[in-house]
């Protein structure tokens, strides 16, 4: 099965006076990244998230943020020494980036507020945190994670049926190279026998081997079979692959390299104006594919 690496994921929560929002986002990477923003008082939070994660995904670029705040009652005022302990903290972050040469971004009093609501649960007993830490990764791997991967599955399935068709794009401009380039072997016989009268009257003295080995050279170069094998076996490759489980990205990236290098030398091949014009065709369908292929996990 396909996978996307570009999905989305979030979820509310809420416990014994506190509520959270998650936020899960990925999108295209070389290998996995992970980077995850929780509550630092929270221990063992983290590691128990990036090892779900690190289970379930195997590459892209994938952010993680959990925003925890304590709930207040309509009668309930803002804690006037949190919001102190907050403006200070902000303070000292901004006159240490001012000292750097930094100008950072103001804060909201919202802000401020969300900040200052975060300093409760820093009390909390180790009892508390061990169980709200429990309550979290359940959480999320029970709703936030199989949303997430769902995501990715259902635009992998999309990407799926983009690259097949692309595929088949290829496969059958592959088929036409091959007749135009059986339709133009009487032409490139014309052209050899050309080239070989012109080598006979200028051979007085010329190695016998060098002028074979010449001759045959001119003879390979106007030959676009391996080429178009190659093709085929890349095409059936592409579909096995497509048509496989687990991650696929990286092979698939590899074979639109080997496409494009196959329909260049084609190209280069071709001595038919044809012939040139189904490469051409061939590299576009080939560029657009590997556009796709970034995407696949």
């Amino acid at each position: 099965m396909i996978h996307s690496m570009t999905a989305f994921a979030s979820g509310t929560g809420a416990r014994d006076g506190l509520s959270w929002t998650w936020d899960l986002r990925s999108v295209n990477a070389r290998g996995l990244d992970l980077r995850i923003r929780v509550p630092d008082w929270i221990d063992g939070l983290e590691p128990g998230l990036r090892a779900l994660l690190q289970k379930g995904l195997s590459r892209g670029s994938v952010t993680l943020g959990l925003r925890l705040i304590r709930d207040t009652g309509p009668e309930d005022g803002p804690d006037a020494d949190a919001i102190d302990l907050t403006l200070a903290r902000i303070a000292a972050v901004q006159g240490r980036a001012a000292a750097q040469g930094m100008s950072l971004a103001p804060c909201s009093a919202a802000d401020v507020l969300e900040l200052s609501a975060g300093q409760g649960p820093r009390q909390s007993s180790p009892d508390e945190v061990a169980s709200l830490r429990a309550a979290l990764l359940a959480e999320f791997e029970a709703t936030i994670l199989p949303a997430f991967l769902a995501m990715r599955a259902t635009e992998g399935a999309a990407l799926k049926t983009v690259l097949l068709d692309q595929v088949a794009q290829v496969a059958a401009l592959t088929d036409t190279a091959a007749a135009q380039a059986e339709a133009r072997l009487p032409q490139v016989r014309e052209t050899l026998k050309a080239a070989l009268a012109r080598v006979v009257d200028n051979t007085d003295g010329a190695d016998p081997d060098r002028v074979a080995q010449e001759l045959a050279l001119l003879a390979v170069k106007a030959d676009v079979t391996e080429e178009i094998d190659r093709l085929r076996t890349h095409v059936a490759a592409a579909r096995d692959h497509l048509a496989g489980d687990g991650p696929t990205g990286r092979k698939l990236d590899f074979l639109t390299q080997e496409f494009n290098r196959e329909a260049n030398t084609l190209c280069a091949k071709a001595q038919d104006a044809a012939l040139t014009a189904t490469g051409l065709q061939l590299k576009a369908v080939i560029d657009q594919m590997r556009e796709q292929v970034q995407n696949v996990e």
